[in-house]
């Protein structure tokens, strides 16, 4: 790990990569055999499995199965634990602090934007002091702690009012992270009762909130309520009605990086805008990859107005465009032949817990067979309006309800 200001002996070409995301890590494992002088600014020393978080809250995997050391994983590379916090386009120059509060700062030939995104917060009173977030490994690591410790102190409750506030549960969000967390989580709750004698099922309360019209929006399922504030010991939704005790998880999507706005650089939504080479237009130099980046979809008809679609933030998509833009860094070096960033999304996977899951489907004939094996090995949980499932995952959901509505706030 390096800290301060660089040393300026090294007179290969100098590539700085901000972030160690999908996009970040996998653009410098490209690079790092590539005679090339490549620096990752990264808020932490280790790469993060973001979609197990989930599954780290319910303790299905350890720490070590989500966090990978960028120290060892990318031998040849120059890591920097810090937080990018200015780009001087100009003078091309990337300032940092690091975790000791030291200023530093990195020259760089060719600069990598890739610092991912920030959970987006609602103005919803009460909501950044009480929510509990799930966006690091520490936070799903405290949610297991704190459901367990409310088990524990519920199976020594005798008052019936008291212990069902205490093992009330609300989840914002219904994107696939949200949804994997209730569902997962309502299923190891379920599992844990045999240990807890005193504790009848119907005490344990999951409630799944969203702003959307859909629960899994990715996977093209329909749902509505909304939380209007947020205390240590309640939340209020819209409809007037308050959960007493209810411990809130915010898993209610993210906003982009504040390094991107500060940059003063055309955006969309939030996100910086590219070419299909992946470059910054007006600074050839400059790359933007991953939640960072609106990168347009080509593989996609054109928009209104003749624009492409952006392709969404996911971790497909940044790990192939890591790809792109390493090969592209590589030919605006002299070293072959840049090529536009094109990738056909292939749906994705939701894990519900145990043998269920959720899938979205590419509608392309080429993985028919794929399809059809997923769909054999792994159940559909199919979550309907009033929050009850059917088919075979009967019990998946269950006990979790589902409200549909509009969020207060602005964001």
């Amino acid at each position: 790990m390096t800290t301060g200001t660089e040393q300026q002996s090294d007179t290969r070409p100098r590539v700085v990569i901000i972030g160690s995301g999908f996009g970040g890590f996998f653009t410098a494992r490209q690079l790092r055999m590539a005679d090339l002088h490549v620096t990752v600014l990264a808020a932490t020393d280790a790469f993060l499995y973001s979609p197990l978080l989930p599954d780290l809250a319910v303790g299905t995997v350890d720490a070590r199965s989500v966090m990978v050391p960028l120290a060892s994983s990318l031998p040849g590379v120059r890591v920097v634990v810090g937080h990018a916090d200015q780009v001087d386009l100009h003078h091309r120059r990337v300032h940092y602090i690091d975790r000791h509060g030291i200023r530093g700062d990195l020259s760089y030939d060719r600069l990598l934007l890739g610092p991912g995104s920030v959970t987006r917060l609602l103005n919803i009173t009460g909501l950044a002091e009480y929510a509990i977030g799930l966006k690091a490994a520490t936070e799903a690591l405290y949610l297991r702690d704190l459901v367990l410790q409310r088990l524990e102190e519920a199976n020594l409750q005798d008052d019936p009012v008291r212990r069902r506030a205490m093992l009330t549960f609300t989840v914002v969000g219904a994107g696939y992270a949200g949804v994997e967390l209730t569902a997962q989580m309502a299923r190891l709750t379920a599992h844990l009762l045999p240990l807890y004698p005193k504790l009848p099922s119907h005490d344990i309360h999951w409630l799944l909130v969203d702003v959307a019209e859909a629960v899994m929006p990715e996977l093209g399922r329909r749902l509505g309520v909304s939380v209007t504030a947020v205390t240590d010991t309640q939340v209020t939704l819209s409809d007037g009605s308050t959960l007493e005790g209810s411990v809130l998880i915010w898993c209610a999507g993210v906003t982009g990086n504040p390094l991107i706005a500060g940059l003063g650089l055309p955006m969309v939504k939030g996100r910086l805008t590219v070419d299909e080479f992946l470059q910054v237009p007006g600074h050839r130099e400059v790359y933007a990859i991953g939640d960072a980046a609106a990168v347009p979809d080509l593989t996609k008809p054109l928009e209104k107005g003749g624009l492409w679609p952006v392709c969404p933030p996911t971790a497909q998509h940044a790990m192939r465009q890591a790809t792109a833009v390493a090969r592209n860094i590589r030919a605006g070096l002299g070293r072959g032949a840049v090529k536009p960033y094109r990738h056909r999304d292939l749906g994705l996977v939701v894990d519900l817990g145990g043998p269920d899951a959720a899938a979205s489907r590419r509608p392309d004939p080429n993985v028919g067979d794929a399809r059809s094996a997923l769909r054999t090995s792994r159940r559909r949980a199919a979550v309907g309006r009033d929050g009850t499932s059917s088919g075979p995952s009967q019990s998946l959901i269950f006990p979790v309800e589902v409200l549909l509505g509009t969020f207060n706030g602005s964001g």
